[in-house]
C-alpha cells in the first residue's frame, strides 16, 4: 500500500468528504499563469507527446500547443470536461475512489497529469495503472506548481517546498514497476516572478 513507504498521515487531507461533493460545480478557470501554461505546452512538445493521448486528472484545458491526434481526457467535471475543445473522448471518474483506469491493455502512447498528482491519496496504485495502460517506450509526465486546492491535497504535499514536491513523485515512479528511472526539470527560471512549473516524467519499460 502507497502508505506503507511514507510517514503516518501523509496521504491524509484536511477536507476527507467526498470528492465528487467537491467537484460538483465547475470551475472554468486555469489554474497557473501563462507562463506557467506555456512552459507545460513547450514541455510535450519537446517531448514530442502525440498519438493516443490520455490526460488524467484533466480538465477545460489539457495545455497541448498542438493536440495530439487523439486525445481522451478523464476529470471529475462533465461539464469542465464536455468544454475541452482538444478532447476526442472524456470520462468522468474518481481516482481515490477507485484508482483502476477504465481502459484496455497498452491503450495510449502517453499519459499527462497537469496540476493534480498533488491531490492523489493512491499515487502508486494509479502509477501502477498506468503502466498497464501505457504502450512500451510510453512516458507518463506529471507538471505541477505551487497552487492547489490546500484542503484537497495531500498533507505531505503542503508541507513540502518545490525541490521535494519532484522527490515526491519521483518515489512514486521509483516505488512503481515499470518505470525506468524519472527524470525532473524546474521548466520556468528559479527567480521566475510568476508560478513556477516543474516536471517530472518517466517511461513505460
Amino acid at each position: 500500500m502507497d502508505s506503507d513507504r511514507f510517514p503516518l498521515g501523509f496521504f491524509e487531507r484536511s477536507d476527507e468528504s467526498a470528492d465528487a461533493t467537491f467537484y460538483s460545480w465547475p470551475r472554468l478557470v486555469t489554474h497557473i499563469d501563462d507562463d506557467a501554461i506555456a512552459a507545460v505546452g513547450a514541455l510535450y512538445e519537446t517531448l514530442e507527446i502525440g498519438g493516443e493521448v490520455l490526460d488524467l486528472m484533466g480538465s477545460w484545458v489539457s495545455h497541448f500547443r498542438t493536440p495530439p491526434a487523439h486525445l481522451t481526457v478523464l476529470g471529475m467535471s462533465a461539464e469542465e470536461l464536455h468544454a475541452n475543445s482538444d478532447a476526442t473522448a472524456t470520462i468522468v471518474h474518481d481516482l481515490n475512489a477507485d484508482p483502476l483506469l477504465p481502459f484496455d491493455d497498452a491503450s495510449f502512447d502517453a499519459v499527462v497529469c497537469c496540476v493534480s498528482v498533488d491531490y492523489l491519496t493512491r499515487p502508486m496504485e494509479v502509477f501502477a495503472e498506468v503502466t498497464r495502460v501505457l504502450r512500451p517506450g510510453g512516458p507518463l509526465v506529471c507538471t505541477f506548481s505551487n497552487r492547489c486546492f490546500p484542503t484537497k491535497a495531500i498533507r505531505g504535499w503542503l508541507f513540502a517546498g518545490d525541490e521535494e514536491r519532484c522527490d515526491i513523485v519521483c518515489r512514486y515512479f521509483h516505488f512503481t514497476p515499470g518505470f525506468g528511472e524519472p527524470h525532473r526539470e524546474r521548466r520556468t527560471p528559479i527567480h521566475h516572478p510568476g508560478d513556477p512549473l516543474l516536471a517530472v516524467w518517466a517511461y513505460r519499460t
